[in-house]
């Protein structure tokens, strides 16, 4: 397999996993969690995958994500573009990367709803960890476009 196949295959199966209902019996909640922090593990495969394909041409023998986006990472415009994003906190790759960041921490990064049980309305809370994943793959997919044709050009 390619990476731009892999890189799709990866992508499609976050897809997937964000859509999957999570039910309505008593592990609803823990099949949504285990549903996001999936799809948060295959996006961290794809993001892996993603810097393998725009990186061909350079011939590089690593692909870890965090050596490639690091400041000292390969001087490639593809790298720059992505480490540039990194360094917007409000973009794609900034939000995917801190929530990746947290799947590898001890607590990881799917929480229950809070105040579902004691039937408390949560006011102005932040979205969802499935939504904000899902904001942040179709950015993604955007700029993945543009940085395949930058990376065929050369």
């Amino acid at each position: 397999m390619t990476p731009r196949a892999r890189t799709n295959q990866l992508l499609y199966q976050a897809e997937l996993l964000l859509a999957a209902p999570a039910g309505d019996d008593e592990h609803a909640e823990a099949r949504r969690m285990a549903g996001e922090e999936g799809a948060l593990a295959l996006l961290e495969l794809a993001l892996e995958s993603l810097l393998r394909e725009v990186t061909e041409h350079a011939g590089l023998e690593r692909h870890d994500w965090r050596e490639l986006l690091a400041p000292q990472g390969a001087p490639l415009a593809e790298l720059e573009r992505l480490r540039g994003l990194a360094q917007r906190p409000d973009s794609w790759l900034a939000r995917l990367i801190a929530r990746i960041e947290a799947l590898h921490a001890s607590d990881g990064v799917a929480r229950r709803a809070s105040g579902a049980a004691q039937g408390i309305i949560a006011v102005g809370s932040a979205a969802a960890l499935g939504d904000e994943l899902h904001d942040c793959l179709t950015a993604a997919k955007r700029e993945i476009a543009e940085l395949r044709q930058t990376s065929e050009e050369w």
